[in-house]
């Protein structure tokens, strides 16, 4: 059983127990589970169960709330998961009572959702994939599934061409620029960093083309497979670790030009380049946002 269906059995059992020790503030309590750890993704195994693995629960409750609220939910918590596995120190704060505005502040150090572009930009892909991700059980006042659905429209459209610029940038300079002159030389070590820095900028081109957030580094391959748009390109990078280093080239062309067929059906480029570097700046040409428009195409 997975980590999510685990704290949804948990939740069972806490619901009528939440109903009777708190029948004032029971639809003023958002319960769910979402944050850290690999469970709050779906993608937790047998090998996530070596830490930190068991059924647990947060407690979402309104900022104002916390001074009354806070201390008796915890103690509840405490009696609740009193015979559940310990956790590491680490994960501690991964579960029990947060206020909502701290919860979304952790991930995107603002209350609830970011409200001005360069807000939006300078937050992780990874931590707004960490802010939406998970389930939510019951949240009757609406509060923190508000934040939530904000931020699952995803990026303003500005600030989704400057992340995508960059990331082509990335992929051109890395993939296609320096990843075969690195084969050519001999330098077997700046080839695999380049390969490395493509790979993680195609993957991350990928998401923000699904309009989804990238989650972090080690399990971006696995959360792109889920992703209905740029299959292809997506099959093609599970190839590029196996990949011969004299056929690795080629790969690496198939796969910009997967992403580039996808540019072009969404109209996001005009440019007739098959480099992608030069698709970076055709892309980032679109951009209305003069802050965002001044900004180095590596930005994002």
């Amino acid at each position: 059983m997975t980590g999510l269906a685990l704290s949804r059995k948990l939740y069972e059992k806490a619901a009528p127990l939440l109903a009777s020790e708190f029948p004032g503030d029971v639809e003023r309590i958002a319960v769910g589970l979402a944050g850290p750890g690999s469970e709050c993704f779906g993608f937790d195994d047998e090998i996530s169960r070596d830490h930190d693995f068991g059924p647990r629960l947060c407690l979402w409750i309104p900022e104002e709330d916390a001074p009354r609220l806070a201390g008796p939910l915890r103690a509840f918590y405490a009696r609740l998961t009193a015979d559940l596995p310990g956790v590491t120190p680490q994960a501690e704060d991964r579960s029990g009572v947060i206020s909502i505005q701290e919860f979304y502040r952790r991930f995107t150090g603002c209350p609830g959702a970011p409200k001005e572009p360069m807000q939006w930009l300078r937050i992780p892909d990874h931590l707004l994939a960490t802010a939406v991700n998970g389930e939510v059980f019951r949240d009757e006042l609406g509060a923190f599934t508000a934040v939530r659905e904000e931020l699952l429209r995803g990026y303003p459209l500005d600030v989704r061409r400057k992340k995508l610029a960059a990331r082509l940038f990335t992929m051109g300079q890395a993939g296609q620029y320096n990843l075969p002159r690195s084969l050519r030389r001999g330098d077997a070590v700046a080839a695999f960093l380049a390969a490395g820095e493509f790979a993680s900028a195609a993957l991350r081109a990928v998401y923000l083309l699904n309009g989804r957030y990238a989650p972090y580094y080690k399990w971006l391959y696995r959360g792109a497979l889920d992703l209905p748009l740029c299959r292809e390109a997506v099959r093609l990078l599970g190839q590029l670790p196996g990949c011969p280093e004299r056929e690795k080239e080629a790969l690496t062309e198939k796969i910009c030009l997967e992403v580039l067929k996808e540019l072009y059906r969404r109209e996001l480029t005009a440019s007739p380049s098959d480099f992608l570097v030069d698709q970076a700046f055709s892309v980032a040409s679109a951009i209305e946002d003069p802050t965002l428009a001044a900004l180095d195409i590596s930005v994002g």
